[in-house]
């Protein structure tokens, strides 16, 4: 056991870099009490990536700093807009960190030097800094999310990646109704820069 950790840190390669990115995500409501749509939110951080060569398979995670929310119409229902609650965009800021097990094709004779796609999926962790203030919900202080997509690395280098994200936990809960939370879910896309 001790011989493969040792082989596997002195084959693995480890890089890191700037990523930054955009997102487009909506909340995902237990009853469909409201309309709602989606927002563009966008997310910064550093990202770091451990391959393994020869097989292609590794990981990446990073730490990041992310805006994402969705609208939602309150108005929509007298339960809220007699409260003088009208539609609102709740954004919520936090600090990220996701860990992606990721696949690249890295035998393509030598095109992967230029171009190598991959495709990843993982836990994304989320804690709540800031969050729009509304009387209508409160947020919660962390939550799981989960993501799987695709990209493209050029010239072992640039990353350009796009994501599908779900919330496997509720991000909000609104206050005058029990048992109604609201998950965030949508697409992401970044870019990073590996060193």
């Amino acid at each position: 056991m001790v011989c493969l950790a040792v082989a596997f840190g002195a084959s693995a390669k480890f890089r890191w870099g700037p990523t930054v990115g955009v997102n487009f995500e909506k909340f995902s409501w237990r009853q469909n009490l409201m309309g709602n749509s989606m927002l563009v939110g966008g997310n910064v951080g550093v990202m770091g990536e451990v391959m393994i060569p020869g097989i292609g398979f590794g990981f990446d995670f990073a730490l990041k700093y992310l805006n994402h929310g969705g609208r939602v119409n309150f108005s929509d229902k007298p339960i809220w807009s007699s409260d003088g609650i009208k539609n609102t965009d709740l954004r919520m800021q936090v600090i990220q960190v996701p860990v992606n097990i990721r696949f690249k094709w890295t035998r393509m004779n030598g095109l992967e030097s230029t171009f190598a796609p991959f495709v990843f999926g993982g836990p994304e962790f989320n804690f709540n800094v800031a969050t729009t203030d509304c009387a209508a919900v409160k947020s919660r202080a962390a939550t799981v999310g989960l993501t799987v997509g695709l990209g493209i690395e050029l010239f072992r280098r640039y990353q350009i990646m796009g994501s599908y994200v779900w919330d496997m936990t509720d991000d909000m809960k609104v206050r005058k109704l029990n048992d109604f939370y609201g998950r965030l879910e949508g697409w992401k896309v970044d870019f990073a820069v590996l060193f």
